[in-house]
């Protein structure tokens, strides 16, 4: 059966959340927090010119993986940026091509939308998503993420 993507609409926020779960789950910065998890997704769906989610989408199975990606301006190339966030796929359909096709959609979008570059974090411990990145032609830069709570 094919896979789709598309983007998310309100009524995936359920299924949504579920994989944020998951992710946050092997994340060693976050840990699962439905309430947060929920007003995170209504904020960009909210808001679509700053930012989107996109969804992969089986027949039977409904909604299988998620990215989102949202735009910051970059001084550095002088022009929008797009930062790719959430990107997880539930574990029976990975190694199937559907984080690839997520990624691609979300690089039409940022491309659509005038960015010069797209960036994303990963957790330093997550060897198979390291791969997937690599395999799918991303570089490493040599910058450390920080970070500082204001709530």
């Amino acid at each position: 059966m094919p896979i789709t993507t598309d983007y998310a609409q309100s009524s995936d926020i359920n299924a949504l959340v579920e994989l944020l779960n998951a992710l946050f789950s092997i994340e060693q910065d976050f840990t699962p927090n439905e309430a947060a998890q929920r007003r995170g997704l209504e904020l960009l769906l909210a808001s679509p010119d700053r930012g989107q989610i996109f969804v992969a989408r089986h027949p039977a199975e409904g909604v299988i993986g998620m990215v989102s990606a949202q735009l910051v301006i970059s001084t550095a190339i002088g022009a929008p940026s797009a930062w790719i966030e959430d990107m997880v796929v539930r574990e029976p359909f990975r190694g199937q091509g559907v984080g690839k096709l997520l990624l691609e959609h979300a690089h039409s979008w940022a491309f659509s939308k005038g960015a010069g570059r797209i960036q994303l974090l990963a957790d330093a411990d997550n060897a198979p998503a390291l791969a997937f990145y690599r395999h799918q032609d991303w570089q490493p830069t040599r910058l450390f993420s920080w970070k500082k709570g204001l709530l």
